[in-house]
């Protein structure tokens, strides 16, 4: 048995490891269950729900390119309320931390949303501000640092939780945005969230996503989001998450070294369902192998060229 310590902490939060679950990929993990031991997971981020229901856009929404997918789902959901009576007794049968990620068309969904859950049986909080599918709020209040600012200090009195901010890469300086987050009483923050893309039938001369466009995730965004993490972690003190394109424990440990105390993985569930557990095993064969005791001996270590 390794004596190799996984556990971070992350907003007041312990997690038993640093891997977790990206909201969206993931369902509410019943969809997983079947096919790996939930209870190694260090956090599930539950899919983005929101205020009532929510039937998401029009098929087809879900795009294959060459190195990962473009999706357009549009936040599909059963509604804040129906998750916390229907989803969240399943979820606590298990020993992970559970994360709820929210996402509004208003700033006053956001808030009601966020009072609502403060007072069910989770963990933290992941404030989507940053997802491109839907028409109306989310990402528009993420891009700009005005906005993310109004919606974090709007909805962080309601929040009896850790409150997470995610950020878009859908912007021009993801630092600036991140610094405001960070003022406006974020408690960490994670990234990255999709970037925009498009992929043509060139037979039917139409896009292949009946919305047009959507959020590209996999293996192409990775270079990407290390980059923005390590960007990012040079400019806040809270507490980072890192996501996109990680399909192992070296891709992992990249973010780690860049910043991020925790990582989640998203795409690669839809390739293999244990996806996330192998990542914690790479993890953890990567710190054996430069005989390291724990998580925080590569956490933001690393050393820039010149």
């Amino acid at each position: 048995m390794s004596n190799i310590d996984l556990s971070v902490e992350i907003a007041g939060v312990k997690f038993k490891n640093p891997v977790m679950a990206a909201s969206g990929t993931f369902g509410f993990g019943r969809e997983f269950a079947d096919y790996m031991d939930l209870n190694g997971l260090g956090a599930i981020s539950v899919k983005g729900l929101t205020l009532a229901p929510r039937p998401g856009n029009k098929p087809p929404r879900i795009a294959e390119t060459p190195a990962g997918i473009l999706n357009s789902v549009g936040l599909q959901n059963p509604g804040v309320e129906a998750f916390i009576k229907e989803e969240l007794p399943f979820l606590r049968q298990f020993d992970t931390k559970i994360i709820a990620n929210v996402a509004g068309s208003t700033i006053e969904d956001y808030c009601e949303m966020v009072e609502i859950l403060s007072d069910a049986d989770i963990d933290a909080i992941e404030l989507n501000v940053s997802c491109p599918n839907v028409k109306a709020g989310c990402v528009s209040f993420g891009n700009t640092p005005g906005g993310i600012a109004e919606i974090t200090k709007r909805v962080k009195p309601y929040c009896k939780k850790p409150l997470i901010v995610k950020l878009t890469p859908n912007v021009t300086d993801i630092k600036e945005i991140a610094i405001a987050a960070e003022d406006a009483g974020a408690d960490a923050l994670s990234l990255i969230n999709t970037i925009l893309g498009m992929a043509i039938d060139i037979h039917k001369k139409r896009p292949i996503l009946a919305n047009n466009v959507g959020g590209l995730s996999g293996p192409a965004v990775k270079p990407i989001a290390v980059r923005m993490v390590h960007e990012v972690s040079r400019v806040v003190k809270i507490p980072l998450i890192g996501m996109g394109g990680i399909s192992n424990g070296d891709d992992a440990i990249e973010f780690m070294l860049a910043g991020a105390s925790g990582v989640m993985v998203g795409t690669y569930n839809f390739i293999d369902p244990a996806a996330c557990l192998e990542v914690v095993t790479g993890i953890e064969s990567y710190l054996t192998k430069y005989n390291y005791s724990n998580a925080y001996d590569v956490i933001g270590k690393l050393e820039l060229n010149g």
